[in-house]
C-alpha cells in the first residue's frame, strides 16, 4: 500500500522540505511533485512525478537532462493515469515558463568580443531546438547589441530565409554591424554547402548597405561553429 503524502515526515514532504531548507534540496521529482500539487488514491504527487520522470529514457535523455519535458505534449502527460488535461496544461506551461527564462534579456546592452559571447547568450535557447530558427544580432559600433531578432523559424532542414529579411531591421535602425546565428537540431554544426553559399551571399548584401558582417554562428547541443573562423581554416589548409 503507498505511503501518503501526509504520513511522510514533515521535513520529506516536498512543500514543508522547501520551505525549511529551500529548493536546492529538493530533488527532481520533490521539484515536478510540487507543480503537480496533488496525488490519486492510489499515489503520491512525488509518484506520480517520478512517472513522468521516466518517459525521458524513452527519448534517451540522462537523470539530469530535463529538457525533454519541453517537447511532451499535453497529450503524452496525460497518458500517465492521475494527470488530467488540467494538470497536463499546468506541465506544459511550467516547461515554457523555463525556457523563456533561459532566453538572454535583450535590452541589456552587452558587448560582444568573440564568437563565445554570443553563444552563452543562445546556445541554452537554441540547443534542444526541434527546428532551424534563423536570428539576427544587431550592433552598434562599439559591439554592443542593440537588438536580437528572430528572422525565422522552419522545420528540421536549413531555413529558406533571404539576406532582405536578415537586413531590413538593421538597415531601418542604421546599425553598421551584425551577427547571424542559427541552429542545426541534429546538434552538429558541421557548416553544410547551403550555409557558406549563404554566408557569402548575406556578405555581399551586407557591403551595398555598408553593413559589416561580423560572423555567422551555427550552434548545436553543446556546440558552435563560427563560419568566419572555418572559412580561415580551409583557406589557410588550400595554401599550405
Amino acid at each position: 500500500m503507498p505511503v501518503k503524502m501526509k504520513e511522510l515526515p514533515i521535513s520529506e514532504r516536498p512543500y514543508e522540505k522547501l520551505e525549511m531548507y529551500g529548493a536546492h534540496t529538493l530533488s527532481n521529482a520533490e521539484l515536478l511533485a510540487i507543480i503537480i500539487k496533488n496525488g490519486t488514491k492510489e499515489e503520491s504527487s512525488v509518484t506520480l512525478a517520478q512517472k513522468i520522470l521516466s518517459l525521458g529514457k524513452c527519448k534517451n535523455c540522462t537523470q539530469d537532462n530535463l529538457t525533454f519535458l519541453q517537447e511532451l505534449s499535453i497529450e503524452e502527460f496525460m497518458k500517465i493515469k492521475g494527470i488530467g488535461k488540467v494538470k497536463a496544461i499546468q506541465l506544459k506551461a511550467t516547461c515554457e515558463f523555463a525556457k523563456r527564462i533561459a532566453k538572454p534579456i535583450e535590452n541589456i546592452r552587452i558587448k560582444i568580443k568573440t564568437p563565445q559571447d554570443i553563444v552563452n547568450l543562445l546556445m541554452d535557447e537554441l540547443k534542444n531546438e526541434k527546428r532551424e530558427i534563423v536570428k539576427v544580432i544587431i550592433l552598434n559600433s562599439k559591439n554592443s547589441i542593440l537588438k536580437i531578432q528572430t528572422i525565422s523559424q522552419g522545420g528540421t532542414n536549413f531555413v529558406q530565409v533571404d539576406t532582405k529579411d536578415i537586413l531590413m531591421e538593421a538597415v531601418k535602425i542604421g546599425a553598421p554591424k551584425i551577427i547571424m546565428v542559427h541552429n542545426h537540431p541534429s546538434g552538429e554544426t558541421n557548416p553544410s554547402k547551403a550555409d557558406i553559399e549563404f554566408t557569402q551571399r548575406l556578405e555581399k548584401a551586407t557591403e551595398v548597405f555598408g553593413i559589416e558582417l561580423l560572423d555567422h554562428i551555427i550552434i548545436g547541443y553543446n556546440q558552435y561553429t563560427s563560419i568566419k573562423s572555418y572559412l580561415l581554416k580551409e583557406l589557410k589548409g588550400r595554401k599550405l
